[in-house]
């Protein structure tokens, strides 16, 4: 569960940075004091989206890691 989570993340990251990097050059007129090239920013708020999806795949996994499996089966 974890694995397809962060898989799902990388692949919304990398487009992201993608898509944000060309639209940025198209819109470096609205920018006001900013370069839109600014990798910093990029990269720290990729960082931040894959530490909230790690966190978001990660809780619900271990709560059900912890439940008896044929307990789980009972209840289906």
């Amino acid at each position: 569960m974890l694995k397809q989570g962060l898989v799902l993340t990388g692949i919304g990251v990398t487009v992201g940075l993608i898509v944000a990097s060309m639209v940025a050059q198209n819109a470096a007129g609205l920018l006001l004091g900013v370069d839109p090239s600014d990798w910093f920013t990029y990269f720290a708020v990729a960082a931040l989206l894959v530490t909230i999806s790690l966190l978001a795949c990660y809780l619900p996994a271990r709560r059900a890691s912890r439940v008896d499996p044929t307990v789980a089966l009972r209840q289906d």
